[in-house]
């Protein structure tokens, strides 16, 4: 452990089965190391299975438990919106208002958040809406997801890896490329773990960073977990734990 501004930190972790507390296919999760690293005291809410339509419950049951006193929010999502085929969709709805501009009162197209929870961008919308609205001086970062190997569950839930699209046919690069466009539209750091993490679970060689090499290359191992972790360190010290 260093000296940091993370340290003490109270950091919460929304997301899904990488970041649940009951360790799916690991025995460590990134968010431990993490803790381990920079000293950081992790607040987990992240569940198996869960998508970007899931974000502001777990928002809302941290506010409910810690109120605002959460530091900073971290929100590693999307990898089952692809899974599960959810539309990309849009950012904004746009509609004709007059406004003054310059002096003059004249009628041009106005855009507002597209609250949609049928689409990807709407979730984020809404997810994004909750937390800026709760934690307004809280530091949120999002994380993109990683590289997607094949998993196997029993029964129909067979999961092809990243090589194919998901069925509206879309490849997982699609998905990542909206989490990033989240930043800008919401201004939040985005760390880009899907290109950073290095990652990469249709390489025989890399199967060591997954739960099971013929099984679950989407689980990272403890291994996998621990290089997440350190990647995320580093870009980490780069913000501010707080403001």
């Amino acid at each position: 452990m260093m000296d940091n501004q993370w340290r003490g930190k109270k950091v919460a972790f929304l997301g899904d089965s990488v970041t649940d507390a009951a360790h799916i296919g690991t025995t460590r999760n990134y968010w431990q190391y993490l803790a381990d690293f920079l000293g950081l005291e992790p607040l987990v809410y992240g569940l198996n299975g869960w998508r970007w339509n899931g974000v502001k419950t777990q928002a809302e049951k941290l506010f409910a438990e810690h109120g605002d006193a959460a530091d900073a929010i971290v929100v590693f999502m999307g990898t089952n919106d692809y899974n599960s085929g959810t539309p990309l969709g849009e950012w904004y709805d746009v509609r004709d208002e007059s406004v003054n501009s310059h002096g003059q009162i004249v009628t041009r197209p106005r855009r507002s958040f597209r609250m949609d929870e049928s689409t990807l961008r709407g979730c984020i919308n809404i997810g994004m809406k909750y937390l800026k609205e709760h934690f307004p001086r809280r530091q949120i970062i999002l994380l993109t997801m990683l590289h997607r190997g094949f998993a196997e569950f029993g029964g129909t839930n067979v999961q092809p890896d990243e090589s194919f699209p998901n069925d509206i046919g879309l490849y997982v690069e699609e998905y990542v490329k909206v989490v990033k466009e989240a930043g800008n539209v919401w201004s939040v750091p985005v760390i880009d773990l899907n290109a950073l993490a290095g990652l990469n679970p249709n390489l025989d060689v890399h199967a060591g960073y997954f739960h099971d090499a013929a099984t679950d290359r989407l689980h990272p191992s403890a291994a996998g977990h621990e290089r997440i972790a350190r990647t995320l360190m580093y870009q980490m010290l780069a913000l501010p734990a707080g403001f």
